[in-house]
């Protein structure tokens, strides 16, 4: 019983996915003007003859806390999270982010959950740009 209860769980997920159309290509997309710059997080890459430099080369996180050390900023934050009171389903402790990903268990902008362990309930203060809500999980 057990066993074909694991089967029937698994089976779903091992067919192969059909992919969605595209909507529109890239080049089809309507450019945005705004004042704001997204950091490249793209190098120049090396030159001709040359051993490119770690700055030159690197791309994505590795560039962007790389440009941040460059500053004299940390690029993410190593605090630990201040807890001072206990956090309730109406009340819960508002954890700042600019991703939608988690690390510890699962919380969300829309409502609170409480922590499997100490039943303080935190939520997700969204801080991030519009684009980056796209409901998706990870």
């Amino acid at each position: 019983m057990l066993f074909r209860t694991a089967l029937r769980t698994v089976a779903p997920r091992a067919l192969p996915r059909a992919q969605a159309p595209v909507a529109r290509t890239f080049l089809t997309s309507l450019p945005r003007f705004s004042d704001h710059q997204e950091p490249i997080l793209q190098g120049p890459g090396g030159k001709s003859g040359e051993i490119p430099t770690d700055l030159e080369q690197a791309t994505g996180l590795e560039r962007f806390e790389l440009l941040h050390k460059l500053k004299g900023e940390e690029a993410f934050s190593l605090e630990p999270l201040e807890v001072p009171r206990l956090g309730t389903i109406e009340d819960p402790i508002k954890v700042f982010s600019l991703s939608h990903d988690t690390i510890l268990f699962t919380a969300h902008k829309d409502k609170a959950i409480r922590c499997p362990e100490c039943g303080c309930a935190y939520q997700v203060e969204y801080h991030g740009l519009p684009e980056g809500e796209h409901g998706h999980h990870h």
